[in-house]
């Protein structure tokens, strides 16, 4: 019997799975006292800092009383979903966080399936129990009601629950006496987590997630599934088409507290990353080298959303960007779908132009800000959802969509969400905001959230999952507003944005370097207006008093790139590059856009 617990700890975006993982890693002592660890231990790369999210999920694997507990902290985001897909398939038990005031959200539903499908042991830890509102007992009702629900067995219903604050660091199983650690959810874990299995016979390993070294390139993670793996081993790879390439290992490390280290062996039920395997592919099998058996493919949603990336081909071009071809742009698109199973890359007629399918706005953003970081230059289309045709109905994706706001403004929302063929379906107090509970197609999301925060003053609180393909709901109105566009290249000037200011809102600061049909503000009337804002004041050599009236100009609109994707319409593209981010139409002179104007009609 090996002293080996494989844990995933799933929940909803934010309700604090990383800063739980932080408070296992000191409790277990990893650190020397002295040693400086910081917050977020294992959002490791910028954009998650940033944002306080995770995208990718991360190994660790920490000692308590003598056994080895390999952790797996994951995305909360349905966006992400691939990647918490294929990683719950290295673990025996999962730790379903959740929020002691918000309950379960969509996300928790989406995860929570996921695990329960795969037969994991849960054990449901409800976090956050200092905050104030916070009903532990109704959130515990919850998620006894979503397990029911979501067709858990008799042993998964009869799960354990421990209450605790992650951030002040204690658990215990009453949440009316806080503790000063952490101890009764490990001892949670060594009760209830089964010990990872031992198989004997022949190699079986798949690979589910991979890491990259400059030193050896990439890295195969995974889980051994039968037998026992040695270094220098000759092997199998055996495709996910079923294709078979011999291989050999050349190093192989176990998982220890934030690193790897060295071994000679690893037996089943262990997590391990291995180094030499040339041309793997998330899902292939490393198998026996004389028989090899392939381990089932791993299964992952399809997207539902897709978007065309091109290269930049404004008047900027080039400026900013070390990489700026199309040949670029494909090798680093076809390099993303390699480790990010849940996107898709197409060709499309034009050699310079890529259709990429994700499983929505999010998942394409972090793609194209990653890709900027690393001095990428592109454009970016309008988001589009995937349309299917099924038994010879016109299909489109429909998502669930919960919204909690102010009670005196939930009308606006309903309003908001009504417009954009939604439909309410609960509707109920919950501490002192109002939740509700829609059914909307993925089209009316593109473009809503700007509006909601907007019409709630920032308050509302908004998650939405994917819940399936539903008969076509019909048009929905877009943007309503037109644009304002340039018609000149040069540098803007506060002369002429005061003297337009009455004709929309400006999305650019004075002194912008803007180029001609590049997108300048937002116009009030529902048509697009082509200004001029490079033209400065004429000066003449004769003075008069009284007539320079000081410029008062309105701060300028910023988009987060999210916001951009949202606001743009179908002949518009979002310019992207490493150091600036324009609106722009597709055709940048107003003639060829009359000349256009019919593809783009709704």
């Amino acid at each position: 019997m090996q002293n080996i617990r494989n844990i995933a700890i799933i929940a909803h975006v934010d309700h604090g799975k990383t800063t739980l993982v932080d408070k296992i890693l000191h409790s277990c002592a990893i650190f020397r006292d002295n040693q400086e660890t910081g917050e977020l231990i294992l959002d490791n790369n910028d954009l998650e800092r940033e944002r306080g999210i995770t995208i990718v999920s991360k190994n660790v694997s920490v000692k308590y009383k003598d056994v080895k507990i390999n952790i797996i902290d994951t995305p909360g985001h349905a966006d992400f979903g691939g990647e918490v897909e294929r990683v719950l398939k290295m673990a025996d038990g999962v730790l379903l966080l959740c929020d002691a005031f918000e309950g379960a959200m969509p996300q928790t539903r989406f995860v929570t399936q996921k695990a329960l499908s795969l037969g994991l042991k849960p054990i449901v830890v409800v976090n956050k129990v200092d905050k104030e509102n916070c009903r532990p007992e109704e959130v515990y009702e919850q998620i006894f009601e979503l397990f029911f629900n979501l067709d858990a067995t008799e042993e998964q219903l009869d799960f354990p629950v421990v209450y605790g604050s992650s951030k002040q660091g204690w658990m215990n199983t009453d949440w009316k006496t806080p503790t000063d650690n952490i101890f009764p959810l490990m001892d949670a874990i060594l009760a209830n987590i089964p010990p990872a299995p031992v198989f004997e016979g022949t190699l079986q390993m798949q690979i589910t997630s991979l890491d990259y070294s400059s030193f050896v390139g990439r890295i195969a993670i995974g889980r051994v599934a039968r037998g026992v793996v040695k270094e220098n081993q000759p092997v199998s790879l055996v495709k996910r088409d079923g294709k078979i390439v011999k291989s050999r290992i050349k190093e192989l490390y176990t998982f220890e507290g934030l690193g790897k280290v060295r071994v000679q062996e690893v037996g089943s039920g262990d997590i391990c990353a291995v180094v030499g395997i040339e041309g793997f592919d998330i899902g292939d099998t490393i198998a026996d080298f004389e028989n090899p058996e392939q381990l089932e493919v791993i299964k992952i949603d399809e997207p539902t959303m897709n978007m065309l990336f091109t290269i930049n081909n404004s008047p900027f071009f080039g400026k900013e960007g070390k990489f700026v071809t199309s040949q670029r742009l494909r090798e680093r698109l076809y390099k993303e779908t390699e480790k990010n199973l849940a996107l898709k890359v197409v060709e499309t007629e034009s050699p310079d132009a890529y259709l990429v399918y994700g499983r929505g706005i999010l998942h394409l953003s972090v793609l194209i800000e990653t890709m900027r970081r690393e001095g990428y230059e592109l454009q970016v289309g309008q988001p589009q959802v995937i349309v299917k045709e099924i038994d010879g109905v016109k299909c489109e994706p429909v998502e669930t969509l919960i919204v909690d706001v102010p009670g005196d403004v939930a009308g606006k929302v309903i309003e908001l969400v009504t417009q954009r063929k939604g439909e309410l379906l609960i509707m109920e107090p919950k501490g002192d905001l109002q939740h509700l509970e829609f059914e909307i197609p993925s089209r009316g999301i593109i473009g809503l959230r700007n509006n909601v925060l907007t019409a709630t003053a920032g308050e509302a609180i908004m998650a939405h999952r994917f819940k399936a393909y539903e008969p076509w709901k019909g048009p929905i109105p877009g943007r309503l507003n037109g644009v304002l566009v340039s018609m000149e290249k040069g540098s803007s000037t506060a002369y002429s944005i005061d003297k337009l200011q009455d004709r929309g809102r400006f999305f650019v600061d004075p002194g912008a370097e803007v180029y001609e049909g590049q997108i300048l503000g937002e116009h009030i009337r529902d048509n697009d207006l082509v200004i001029n804002i490079v033209k400065g004041k004429q000066l003449t050599n004769m003075r008069a008093s009284g007539t320079d009236d000081n410029t008062r100009i309105a701060p300028a609109i910023k988009f987060s790139l999210e916001e951009a994707m949202e606001y743009i319409q179908a002949d518009e593209y979002i310019e992207v590059t490493p150091q600036s981010m324009r609106l722009r139409k597709i055709y940048l002179t107003e003639n060829e856009r009359k000349i256009n104007a019919k593809r783009f009609a709704q």
